[in-house]
């Protein structure tokens, strides 16, 4: 809301592949009377804080109006995604105790729901007031469930409360800030909760967010003429996929780099990073257009990511670290129940304002995966089951699972 003070008629998200509102952008203003308007409805329909509204959309206007217009309403959201077989959204809905199930034209006919289903693309939805309602939330309400498919089981979902979200993007911002000026790539499914800082971030510092067509994080050609297109500053990949797009760049004419020279920062996150794909990110990109790549790594049970390492520019290295934790993080390397010296083997567990509040509905396994700390009585961590190491500089190498 700050934001739309100082930028009511900058533009605020761009999305060209959706036509239902006969415009392929919206300004700071135009955004913000839409999700009041949801938010008010909301509301009405008796959503309060701590309650859960459920989204099954494809990337549009409608995820984003969607996405704030829960939180304003001072809701949680959780992301459902349309391609689920029918009995899992079926259990992701009722498991989430979900009375209010948000759709759009695309997949209003994909799920029989017995509570209340909204189209956000009908035009009834937007006749409430465009005033911003009246905040209610606090700190330790929750932002969001994501559920995770888990190794084995059911799929849980992970309540993330909002002091935990909002450190994360404070973080962010300190380390890498960005402006008016940026604009970022909404590309990652919306159930996986990388895509939690692509859909916040920019909307608090009066950025931009431009989303990738459905299915186009898979298509390099879509990747390229969509950076190219609306100058995109900011984006992230999972590095099988940096290493698909790098591969499709390399040997491509100068007028394909050049299309990419908007690009600042890449951040890789969600597997490992290998020191295969940075060294082709340095030969192929930052070589030409001069992009930084960065390392991150988190659990969804600690609010997206919980370290961070900026990757050489150079070519002279043996490994990629997973870096050193965020602002309020504690990171552990724990054998039964003992610290691990520099360079020793150990399971990281962490601890800060991160920590989910647990995983819904199912108490047990969070009593399992969220402990007290054996070296620091009273201090709440999340067991990670990642093997990592110190390394003498103070990054964390990962060694696998």
């Amino acid at each position: 809301e700050t934001q739309v003070g100082r930028h009511a008629s900058d533009l605020a998200v761009i999305c060209d592949h959706d036509t239902v509102l006969g415009t392929s952008t919206l300004t700071y203003a135009q955004f913000n009377d839409r999700v009041n308007q949801l938010a008010h409805l909301l509301r009405a329909e008796g959503l309060r804080p701590g309650g859960v509204v459920a989204l099954m959309v494809e990337r549009s206007f409608a995820m984003i109006i969607g996405i704030v217009g829960i939180v304003k309403a001072g809701g949680a959201y959780l992301p459902v995604s349309p391609d689920n077989p029918p009995d899992r959204i079926a259990y992701l809905l009722k498991d989430g105790g979900v009375n209010i199930l948000l759709v759009h034209q695309q997949t209003a006919n994909r799920v029989a729901f017995a509570g209340l289903t909204i189209n956000l693309d009908d035009p009834d939805v937007y006749r409430r007031s465009t005033a911003n309602p009246a905040i209610l939330n606090r700190p330790h309400d929750l932002a969001y469930v994501i559920y995770t498919s888990g190794s084995t089981g059911k799929p849980k979902g992970v309540m993330i409360e909002h002091r935990s979200l909002v450190n994360r993007l404070h973080w962010m911002q300190h380390a890498y800030p960005i402006d008016e000026r940026d604009v970022i790539l909404q590309k990652t499914p919306f159930t996986f909760d990388v895509s939690v800082w692509e859909l916040f971030w920019w909307a608090v510092q009066g950025a931009k967010l431009c989303f990738l067509m459905p299915g186009g994080e898979r298509n390099p050609p879509a990747i390229v003429e969509t950076i190219r297109k609306h100058h995109v500053s900011v984006m992230h990949f999972v590095p099988s996929m940096l290493n698909v797009f790098l591969e499709y760049l390399e040997g491509k004419p100068v007028r394909v780099l050049n299309s990419l020279a908007s690009v600042r920062r890449v951040f890789a996150s969600g597997e490992p990073l290998l020191p295969s794909h940075v060294k082709k990110f340095n030969a192929i990109w930052s070589s030409q257009t001069g992009a930084r790549l960065i390392n991150l790594y988190g659990p969804t049970e600690a609010t997206v990511d919980v370290t961070y390492f900026e990757c050489p520019s150079h070519q002279d290295f043996a490994t990629i670290p997973i870096g050193r934790p965020i602002h309020n993080i504690r990171l552990h390397v724990l054998r039964d129940g003992r610290p691990m010296a520099i360079g020793e083997a150990g399971e990281l567990c962490i601890a800060g304002i991160g920590l989910a509040r647990g995983y819904l509905n199912n108490p047990a396994l969070a009593d399992e995966k969220f402990t007290d700390n054996p070296v620091n009585t009273g201090e709440r961590i999340y067991r990670t089951g990642d093997i990592v190491c110190w390394l003498p500089d103070g990054n964390l190498e990962y060694l696998g699972r």
